[in-house]
């Protein structure tokens, strides 16, 4: 691992700084759990498109810049310090295309990647399900062979962005006797087929970008299928693994936190205790110390290695510390915290950023699950 940059990589920063300077929203867009802020953040993928920076490490062919991880890292530090909208499409680009990179055919491919890279088609989880939330093994949703199709049935929750999206992906029962992780298969499908029925579910703040998904025997073509029948649980688990691993949360975005909390404690620091500077100071060194295990990681893959289980423990702590980052923040706010927005109209980046920070630990894999798979895989302890 160098700890410097080449002359090479310094002219990329350039490249994206130049790029982001003249091409960021001037002003702050709406929040992305409603329907007026996706449809902003959905006009920002396609801007990023334009650029050719919809998905900076993907292949030219498929819309990509063909870039490295340690490249990517530095667009992605980049694109939290021009203060760029979040991504609309990260269920897309993050999880799903790295999916279909590795297990999609050429067709798939060719017909998946491009629209996702530019932002024409934007993507949902379909993951959970009532009394199968972070074991994805109890899954019941089934879906059965009709010739050419699958006929599914039956429904998710707390699926991401599925209230606006255009296509979920999402793992669902090809053998009906099989148990647990066997006879599932990967399977995508557009939100507006017939028999499917969305319906948001209104969060904490009152916006509603999850939502149940019912499926009444909805018929997908089996060419939808990534990889083999009943091989979907290998397939989920590398999708999982991209979502805790490297890609869903970068450093950048808890670096730029972590800065945004020191000019938040500066601007207070009259009326802060000492237990606020102190958790500030945490939180800035914390963000760095992973920003360097991210740069480690990404070291280590393009070496040829792979990051397995590990992932696990990038989940725990990036979900930890954005929450104790937000959590600071609401301290030093005091009851303006409570505030959704201020009065000259402007959100409450922190309140916005506190609420969902709660779901860190949660979403990709509840973070107890993250802790089974570190004890057992890790530290070889028994189940």
């Amino acid at each position: 691992m160098e700890l410097t940059y080449t002359p090479e990589q310094d002219a990329f920063r350039a490249e994206v700084r130049a790029w982001m300077e003249a091409n960021v929203p001037k002003s702050p867009l709406k929040t992305l759990e409603g329907r007026e802020g996706y449809d902003q953040h959905v006009e920002w993928e396609r801007t990023l498109a334009s650029g050719n920076w919809g998905m900076v490490t993907w292949p030219e062919a498929y819309g990509g810049r063909n870039l490295d991880l340690i490249r990517w890292l530095i667009f992605e530090e980049e694109y939290f310090r021009a203060k760029a909208p979040l991504r609309a499409n990260q269920n897309g680009i993050f999880l799903l295309g790295p999916t279909i990179m590795e297990y999609g055919t050429d067709e798939q491919k060719a017909r998946f990647l491009t629209p996702m890279a530019k932002g024409e088609i934007m993507w949902a989880q379909a993951w959970s399900e009532p009394n199968a939330g972070s074991d994805m093994a109890a899954i019941r949703s089934r879906a059965v062979r009709d010739g050419d199709h699958y006929v599914i049935s039956g429904q998710k929750t707390w699926s991401s962005r599925a209230a606006f999206a255009d296509w979920c992906f999402g793992l669902f029962r090809t053998d009906q006797d099989s148990k647990r992780h066997k006879g599932l298969s990967f399977i995508l499908l557009p939100l507006n087929s017939p028999g499917v029925t969305v319906r948001p579910i209104r969060q904490l703040h009152g916006e509603t970008g999850f939502a149940e998904i019912f499926f009444d025997e909805v018929r997908v073509p089996v060419e939808n299928r990534i990889a083999g029948e009943g091989e979907g649980w290998n397939v989920a688990m590398a999708t999982a693994g991209f979502e805790r691993g490297l890609m869903l949360r970068s450093p950048a975005r808890f670096q730029a936190t972590a800065k945004r909390l020191v000019e938040l404690f500066r601007a207070n620091e009259a009326t802060a205790s000492p237990a606020a500077r102190e958790a500030v100071t945490q939180a800035w060194a914390d963000a760095e110390a992973y920003a360097l295990n991210t740069y480690m990681v990404a070291s280590t893959i393009q070496a040829g290695g792979h990051i397995g289980a590990e992932a696990s423990l990038n989940k725990i702590f990036w979900s930890e510390l954005d929450r104790a980052m937000h959590r600071t923040a609401m301290s030093l706010l005091g009851a303006a915290a409570e505030l959704r927005t201020y009065a000259d109209g402007s959100l409450n980046e922190w309140l916005e950023g506190y609420i969902f920070s709660l779901s860190g630990p949660i979403y990709a894999g509840s973070n107890e699950i993250q802790r089974n798979i570190i004890a057992e895989r890790l530290l070889g302890l028994p189940r």
